[in-house]
């Protein structure tokens, strides 16, 4: 018995420090590229060229986040990309949750039906064409609306949201706001919403990080600068810098290499750090909310 006991202790043991090993390997791989960018933010643009600079910053400067300051495509971008952050989230989990809590009521009819529908778009869609023929069509082409609308509900974040409230809020609930006299509105303006903070924390995360990193959309549907967000401002750097190290030989133009090499690394940063400031305000429920589904019950 004791032998048995003691193979368990083994066991266990070395299954722990194998997960430990795992994470650290991968909070380092995750972390890594962080610190280095970071780390060339502060640095001496040449020595990054040069591949002189890992994980800590030489030739230490601000200069770059001064540029960035001083830069009104940038200013403008960020401005934009809060806009169609704070906006796009807003419709988006408005529209979520009123799609799922009746998708989550078993008295709907041909519910069943409305979620193989849903799912079908998970797995098949038009196509990049259609969709912009679709969007023009509208009169959405080259405006706010073709970055909020289009993509303002997630089968995967709506089956979440389903899932909640299928599984978090008891029947019984229901049954005696019913009794009481409460319509489908108020129940769930004033009983489920309440009891539904998880979730919201959840949809506005995932919403809220989607949005502030797309960029494609913007690509295709809008063509007025004035309106791009910080992505397509950062992708625009990016491809400067690029393009340009093929006239490294002429000594302006590598001038320029090297203020794109950074901007590119502090503008990178201070757009990351809007996303950092909103998950300590929703990790609290983050980590229940994501679980939703796993267990029923």
């Amino acid at each position: 018995m004791k032998e048995k006991m003691k193979k368990s202790l083994r066991s266990d043991f070395a299954f722990d420090v194998i997960m430990n090993l795992l994470g650290i390997c991968i909070v380092l791989l995750v972390l890594i590229p962080l610190i280095f960018v970071v780390a060339a933010s502060f640095s001496d643009p040449d020595l990054v060229l040069k591949g002189k600079v890992l994980l800590i910053p030489k030739g230490f400067t601000t200069q770059a986040y001064s540029m960035v300051f001083e830069n009104e495509d940038i200013w403008k971008g960020f401005r934009n990309s809060c806009l169609y952050t704070v906006a796009g989230t807003l419709i988006s989990v408005v529209l979520t949750i009123l799609a799922a809590y009746p998708l989550s009521r078993k008295e709907l009819p041909g519910r069943n039906l409305f979620m193989m529908l849903i799912l079908f778009t998970m797995y098949f869609s038009g196509g990049m064409i259609p969709t912009y023929l679709l969007v023009k069509d509208l009169g959405m082409y080259n405006t706010v609306w073709a970055l909020l609308i289009p993509a303002a509900i997630s089968t995967y974040n709506l089956i979440v949201a389903k899932t909640f409230f299928e599984n978090s809020i008891p029947g019984e609930l229901y049954e005696s706001a019913k009794l009481d006299g409460c319509g489908n509105i108020p129940m769930l303006h004033r009983i489920v919403l309440p009891l539904s903070k998880a979730i919201l924390a959840v949809l506005v995360l995932y919403y809220a990080v989607g949005i502030w990193n797309a960029y494609f959309d913007a690509l295709i549907y809008v063509r007025d600068t004035s309106l791009h967000p910080l992505q397509i401002v950062l992708r625009n750097i990016l491809l400067l810098g690029q393009t340009e190290q093929m006239g490294t030989n002429d000594v302006g133009m590598a001038d320029k290499i090297k203020m794109a090499e950074a901007v590119k690394y502090s503008a990178i940063v201070l757009s990351s750090i809007p996303m950092l400031l909103i998950y300590p305000f929703v990790q609290k429920y983050f980590v229940k909310g994501v679980m939703i589904g796993a267990i029923k019950g």
